[in-house]
């Protein structure tokens, strides 16, 4: 990994690798991968132990129902499928990819279902997370309402 400012960049053999992760192609996969019990057994502990000395801002589709339950804050983004399908259309034609619309549409579908449907940490928000339906807001008004609720809790310990 190369962390440059904000910006974090995984580098496998001189590569940059960083795009590709973030492939429909990869996203697919990781869903079905993250499904083997083994996967995850060997994954929870380095990732519990990255977060061992605070202050992580970890994101993905079980992080605070599995990999995080005891987090300070939670959040649960959520967003319509069209509307999560534009960002992400738009996202990967940004970085070169050639996607239609159509067909990441019927991937998230995918994707969500598969998740959802899953024995194991299936998808779905932690019983304290605050769930934030971001369909109709753009990022800087989901991220101050984010701060908003750290803020809050932050005052309120």
């Amino acid at each position: 990994m190369k962390k440059e400012g904000r910006d974090l960049s995984v580098i496998v053999d001189g590569h940059d690798v960083t795009a590709f992760l973030r492939s429909p192609r990869i996203s697919m996969i990781a869903s079905r991968i993250s499904a083997y019990p083994f996967v995850r057994r060997e994954l929870l502990p380095l990732q519990r132990h990255v977060a061992e000395e605070g202050g992580v801002v970890a994101e993905g589709r079980d992080m605070g129902t599995v990999v995080f339950p005891a987090a300070d804050v939670k959040f649960f983004l959520d967003a319509s499928v069209e509307e999560r399908a534009r960002r992400r259309h738009h996202e990967l034609i940004a970085k070169g990819f050639d996607v239609d619309y159509a067909t990441v549409k019927k991937e998230i579908a995918l994707r969500d279902a598969q998740d959802q449907q899953r024995n194991i940490a299936p998808l779905k928000p932690a019983q304290d997370a605050i769930i934030i339906h971001s369909t109709d807001k753009g990022v800087d008004e989901v991220v101050a309402l984010m701060m908003d609720r750290v803020r809050s809790k932050m005052t309120s310990h």
